[in-house]
């Protein structure tokens, strides 16, 4: 969250600029340095302007739904990200991402090109519409999906352009911006820059909150923490960290906030997953007395389907804005201050924090057996290295990824509540363009991939070179997995690709093998190891069984089942 007023508008000389070259200029300020999107007639002038633009360029997508989700790992690594489509056809294209965007507190500047002001004001029936001469129809669909909409003019821009930002800033929600085509070129009207209210910790009830939590720990014996998602979003790690330290207490992260802390910190006992996680971290978690709970979503994805035991009477929930102390809500309270103020509480624990390990500490597997869920995650723990940029598919992959050790300094990208399949391909490219130095590994499934393949053309056309591994096992086995009413749905197979040679269909050349025992995965990921400062990198697993998943899936499964029989 921005603890200042930080409006850049005061920043950039108000002469009377084009509209769509103040636009640029305030994205610019903002570290924006790429726009991902595809042209269309009613944005053709946002882009000339673009072109001749120094300092972003455009990123053109196979897709304006993939640009969405490209725009969402950028913002993620990033801070904040930007998106261009066109009216009508390209936004509802990339409504899903806005969408899920939302729901995953990633900021993106949606920008729409519009058709010309006079044909609107006219009611003129143009293409890309419903035919009906309403242009405002799209602009309302995006409100609840959005924190903020507005039809930017000239008249209005040196205003608009810098609130809009501010919201998706402190809010970490998308927004969108309509301009007519007609508009972009018009110089904006000058203005003081706009004065926006500066989000503020209410002191009394900041003391008043710090006071019950001392009480509530005086009286603990075990504390822990947990790290959720938007300690992410909200850039509080560090809070946390120094918190973590200062108290010496255990710390684990949930589904959707794995990666939230330095998972090699002595103090990280791993992921908390309810009934279908590991048990010894279950036990840490719901045997502590008191849970410092920061930034957690009580969603039933992230509370493994809602069987996280927590006593709401010993939770301290830290949100962006507010903090609840057992069944106290104190609000107008800031995170960051909030983090800070128990930084200086006094309250340390004695014991010392056992580390826990991982599920995948243990390589498991002989040299020619099959490759299995047992056998390729503790490979994939094994091959992370600082720096690295994680990207699991919704899928297997995501559940059985929230398992893995993560080394330091790891950014981990995942769609954990929207949980759109396919997302994770054009996330990896959007990764790859934010940040073109560290080193992109996606781990997708044959289904998912199917979905949004095409930009893998995209990272051969942009130079990018994720190592890429396919989980071949004859569907949407994630889908099988949560199906319990029936058996050998025809529905959740797909057709069998030959994913090795998509990048040769793509026009590109890459690095490509296909594996299917543990020798064979190793020798492909010390190649690809070798292989991906040169060129992408695709490592096809065929898995025989297509009911093969990690042991959390396995439990989640079984927990499902008997909550049917119970309906039934």
């Amino acid at each position: 969250m921005e603890n200042t007023d930080n409006s850049n508008a005061g920043q950039i000389p108000m002469s009377p600029k084009p509209l769509g070259e103040y636009l640029f200029d305030c994205l610019r300020q903002e570290g924006i340095t790429d726009i991902f999107g595809v042209p269309g007639d009613y944005n053709f002038t946002l882009l000339d302007t673009l072109e001749r633009y120094a300092g972003i360029r455009f990123v053109n997508g196979r897709n304006e739904l993939n640009s969405g989700y490209a725009a969402d790992a950028y913002a993620r690594l990033r801070g904040i990200s930007a998106l261009i489509t066109t009216f009508g056809v390209g936004e509802m294209s990339a409504c899903n991402a806005i969408a899920g965007a939302n729901s995953e507190h990633v900021p993106i500047i949606h920008i729409v090109g519009s058709p010309p002001d006079k044909d609107q004001k006219a009611h003129k029936l143009m293409h890309h519409t419903l035919m009906d001469g309403n242009f405002d129809v799209f602009r309302k669909v995006y409100e609840p999906i959005t924190a903020y909409t507005t039809v930017l003019t000239p008249e209005n821009a040196a205003i608009e352009i810098p609130n809009a930002i501010h919201i998706a800033k402190q809010k970490k929600k998308p927004v969108y911006l309509v301009v007519a085509d007609d508009l972009v070129m018009k110089p904006i009207m000058a203005h003081h820059a706009a004065v926006i209210p500066k989000t503020s910790t209410n002191p009394k009830t900041l003391q008043a909150a710090v006071e019950h939590i001392k009480q509530m720990l005086n009286q603990a014996e075990h504390t822990v923490i947990l790290a959720d998602v938007k300690t992410q979003r909200f850039h509080w790690e560090e809070y946390v960290r120094k918190l973590v330290e200062a108290m010496n207490v255990p710390v684990a992260s949930t589904m959707f906030g794995k990666g939230s802390l330095d998972e090699s910190h002595p103090l990280f006992i791993g992921m908390y997953g309810g009934a279908f996680g590991s048990p010894e971290v279950r036990d840490a978690v719901e045997k502590a007395d008191c849970v410092i709970a920061i930034g957690l979503v009580w969603a039933d994805t992230n509370t493994a389907n809602f069987t996280a035991k927590l006593n709401p009477l010993q939770v301290i929930e830290i949100q962006p804005e507010q903090v609840k102390v057992g069944e106290a809500e104190y609000p107008n309270v800031l995170a960051e201050e909030m983090l800070l103020a128990l930084q200086k509480i006094g309250y340390k624990q004695q014991d010392t924090v056992t580390k826990i390990k991982s599920p995948y500490d243990m390589m498991i597997g002989d040299p020619n057996e099959p490759i299995a869920a047992s056998s390729y995650y503790p490979r994939f723990q094994r091959m992370l290295k600082d720096g690295d940029i994680v990207i699991p598919e919704t899928g297997t992959f995501y559940y059985g990824m929230s398992q893995v050790q993560l080394p330091h300094d790891i950014t981990y990208i995942a769609d954990g509540g929207w949980q759109s399949i396919g997302y994770a391909t054009p996330a990896a490219y959007g990764a790859c363009i934010a940040a073109p130095a560290r080193r992109v590994l996606l781990f997708t499934g044959d289904g998912s991939l199917q979905l949004t393949a095409q930009e893998i053309s995209s990272m051969l056309y942009y130079s990018c070179k994720p190592i890429i591994f396919v989980l071949n096992n004859n569907g949407y086995t994630i889908e099988k997995y949560l199906n319990v009413k029936t058996e050998n749905q025809t529905y959740n197979n797909v057709p069998n690709w030959s994913y090795t040679k998509l990048a040769e269909a793509f026009g590109g050349e890459a690095f490509t093998v296909t594996v299917r025992t543990n020798t064979e995965l190793d020798e492909a990921i010390s190649q690809a190891e070798n292989e991906c400062s040169r060129r992408l990198c695709i490592i096809e697993m065929m898995v025989s069984d297509p009911m093969d998943a990690p042991d959390y899936m396995h439990k989640m499964r079984n927990y499902m089942e008997q909550q049917e029989k119970q309906r039934s």
